[in-house]
């Protein structure tokens, strides 16, 4: 997986398409990340000692594949490439642009 957890992306499928916001994590194993205010479910919390039950709103995991990165230049929705800078480091960089991401 290319994304990173800080980057910011843009939805491009899915009922949350076309909302941005920036990554929060990333689930290596399962091809998937958690964007900021996309994806939102509704969780169902049952009642404990000190909090009463209750119903909150947050993030659900969205495929990888469903989120393009933005460039950082053209604020538009890039694909992401590697090449290596002069420290020898491997670097990511947008296709569009060539501007690093890192």
């Amino acid at each position: 997986m290319k994304l990173k957890t800080g980057d910011k992306v843009v939805v491009i499928a899915g009922k949350s398409k076309g909302k941005e916001g920036t990554i929060i994590k990333t689930l290596k194993n399962e091809n998937k990340v958690v964007v900021e205010g996309v994806n939102m479910v509704k969780k169902h919390l049952k009642p404990n000692g000190q909090e009463s039950g209750s119903i909150v709103e947050r993030e659900a995991p969205i495929d990888a594949s469903n989120v393009m990165i933005l460039d950082p230049k053209t604020k538009k929705p890039t694909r992401i490439g590697h090449t290596t800078n002069k420290a020898g480091k491997k670097v990511r960089v947008a296709k569009k642009s060539n501007e690093n991401l890192d």
